[in-house]
């Protein structure tokens, strides 16, 4: 190998490592920042980054009142993201989340059909009580999930990059609900089971958010 290439090659290792410092960096400035707004959720917390980071999409899975909506909204802040959030009801459909065509009307009096995007179209989504939604719905969602564009009235339109879906799901109710099959599960690339904090992180919550003990 000779002198020049040597030197490329060197080049070449001092700029991967220095990329990499900065991305520890603003890793961990990312980790702070979620810590000083969830408390007592650090488990839960590095494995959202992780899912993120990886490039895939996350299933929380906890009864309500565990911060994962404060979780999904600190996370876009952080990451830079925009972050939506549909609440997954029996009666949503699957235009209420990809969005449809309407009919306009033109000064001229000409009628066309334009595109108004529903709000999958963001880079963070929050899928909350996923579960709850009919099974047509929920898989127009994971088949765009999966493909990363969606296709109304024939056209295909294209989703943001990144694309991150972070779903929630409560285990104790499961009356009126349609359980995810396993197929569709494994659209998924982490399953984070979400719990209550330990006493200490309680005691900081209630310091933090009503001053008192």
């Amino acid at each position: 190998m000779s002198a020049t290439q040597d030197l490329h090659v060197t080049s070449l290792e001092t700029a991967v490592a220095k990329n990499a410092e900065l991305s520890l960096e603003r890793l961990a400035s990312a980790r702070a920042a979620l810590h000083t707004v969830i408390f007592g959720q650090d488990r839960i917390v590095e494995e959202a980054l992780v899912t993120l980071l990886s490039g895939g999409h996350g299933l929380l899975v906890g009864v309500p009142g565990l911060a994962k909506t404060k979780l999904v909204d600190t996370l876009g802040t952080v990451l830079g993201l925009e972050a939506r959030r549909v609440q997954f009801t029996p009666d949503l459909m699957p235009s209420d989340i990809l969005g449809s065509e309407v009919l306009e009307e033109s000064a001229d009096h000409r009628r066309s059909f334009r595109f108004v995007k529903g709000p999958i179209f963001a880079q963070l989504l929050m899928a909350d009580e996923i579960n709850r939604a009919s099974p047509r719905t929920q898989s127009a969602l994971l088949q765009a999930m999966q493909e990363y564009h969606v296709t109304v009235a024939g056209e295909r339109h294209d989703l943001p990059r990144p694309f991150h879906v972070l779903a929630t799901q409560n285990p104790l109710e499961q009356e009126g609900t349609y359980p995810l099959p396993e197929a569709q599960l494994d659209r998924f690339l982490m399953q984070i089971d979400d719990g209550y904090p330990d006493r200490d992180a309680e005691r900081r919550i209630l310091i933090e958010t009503t001053g008192e003990v």
